[in-house]
């Protein structure tokens, strides 16, 4: 894809309104470590990375250590695209729009000839983009607003269950990664409270996060759109309205924290330049130690290779900054045995 069209386009615009999709069967469970006093994270390679990771849980949650901290205070937060699972060659949400567009085509035979859903509907996506965020926002519009929530998730549902990704053939959800399910999980056993805060619609997140990485709704943060309470045939309903009512993303990430979890927390992970901003003001604060992490994607082979060059996750900064930030970075290539859950 032509980086040109997308470098206009934020992850916070792409995925302006939530949406839910299909829960798939839990994969944390089923990948739980049987061997945990073994090792607690498998999937990750002996180095120092995993070293860094063990040391600061064990040291934080060890009574009688000097960073020792209390329970209260043990939160942990993850960014999400590209950081808790995939988000080449374009964002999963766009899969999507793209689809929905050509799924309600026939109610509208006006879009053949409108921009931009005639591209959309031809297939050139990158002419259907050109249009940046005007463009981007009259197809998400189109296929995500003026509808209840709950028939906004169902249509999310219906095409979670049934469409793959192009590459790798598997379920949306399921390209989450192992690594990180392991982390999490080995966090939650020392009692820190994970929070997925991420660009991407929050109610997106929300739908399957419980399912598959174990965090529950009301421990997500995102970019939300505005939603309007109605009375419709005296039922109670909400109803998705057209525009944003809150963007997480770069600057918003650290506001959205504040004004969601209340705290500021321990441990901070990200991917992306629009994960600076949160890891920055996280790991500043020196009232306990803190902890940042960076996944750097390496790895062309098993996944994708790509940073300060990429169209979306662009990280340049943070990879600069991160050895005067004390920021621990993750090379996938070096530090992954496995990138996907086995099936």
């Amino acid at each position: 894809m032509n980086s040109k069209v997308y470098i206009s386009i934020s992850l916070s615009t792409l995925l302006i309104f939530g949406c839910s999709p299909n829960e798939k069967p839990s994969k944390v469970s089923a990948q739980k470590s049987q061997t945990s006093e073994i090792d607690e994270l498998p999937s990750w390679k002996p180095g120092n990375t995993k070293n860094d990771i063990l040391e600061f849980i064990e040291t934080t949650t060890q009574e009688g250590s000097t960073d020792f901290i209390p329970v209260s205070d043990r939160i942990a937060v993850f960014d999400n695209d590209g950081t808790l699972w995939s988000e080449q060659p374009m964002y999963f949400q766009l899969f999507y729009i793209f689809d929905r567009v050509k799924e309600l085509a026939p109610e509208h035979p006006e879009w053949k000839n409108k921009e931009p859903f005639m591209h959309v509907l031809s297939g050139e996506h990158e002419k259907a983009l050109a249009g940046g965020t005007q463009a981007l926002l009259k197809l998400v519009e189109a296929t995500s607003g003026n509808i209840t929530t709950d028939e906004n998730q169902k249509n999310i549902e219906k095409w979670i269950s049934s469409q793959t990704h192009p590459k790798t053939g598997l379920y949306f959800n399921e390209m989450i990664y192992q690594p990180m399910l392991e982390l999490i999980e080995l966090l939650k056993k020392h009692e820190y409270k994970v929070f997925i805060v991420s660009g991407g619609g929050m109610d997106f997140i929300r739908a399957w996060a419980e399912e598959t990485y174990g965090i529950p709704p009301y421990q997500v943060v995102g970019t939300y759109s505005k939603v309007k309470y109605e009375i419709i045939e005296g039922t109670p309903q909400l109803i998705k309205q057209p525009g944003v009512e809150f963007i997480d993303d770069k600057e918003g990430k650290p506001v959205g924290i504040h004004q969601n979890i209340g705290k500021r927390p321990i441990i901070a992970v990200g991917n992306s330049d629009g994960d600076y901003q949160m890891l920055d003001w996280i790991t500043s604060n020196t009232e306990y130690r803190r902890f940042g992490l960076i996944l750097h994607h390496t790895d062309s082979i098993r996944e994708w290779a790509y940073d300060s060059n990429s169209h979306i996750g662009n990280l340049k900064q943070g990879l600069i900054d991160a050895p005067d930030k004390g920021w621990t970075v993750i090379d996938m290539a070096k530090d992954w045995n496995s990138i996907y859950p086995t099936h």
